[in-house]
């Protein structure tokens, strides 16, 4: 049917109508879905063997560290410092 058409009295739903109905959900289901997922990098195990070998030579630097508020901020300082 071309865009101009007009659908008999009878026909509720047009094709354009019925897919869109059909894909909006879908779609928004999409990043619902995808959040149940693990974390990549789960905060128990290291992620890198360095984290590893700085454990193990008493050297390690948390990932995190919080601010004098309480906020948590990624440790960029303590783990680019240079290793005694």
């Amino acid at each position: 049917m071309s865009a101009g058409a007009v659908y008999p009295r009878g026909m509720r739903n047009p094709p354009r109508a019925r897919v869109l109905r059909t894909l909006l959900p879908l779609v928004l289901a999409l990043p619902v879905m995808s959040a149940c997922r693990e974390p990549l990098f789960p905060q128990d195990k290291n992620r890198t063997q360095f984290d590893r070998y700085d454990l193990s030579r008493s050297q390690f630097e948390p990932q995190f560290v919080e601010d004098e508020f309480g906020r948590r901020e990624p440790n960029i300082k303590g783990r680019l410092a240079p290793k005694d």
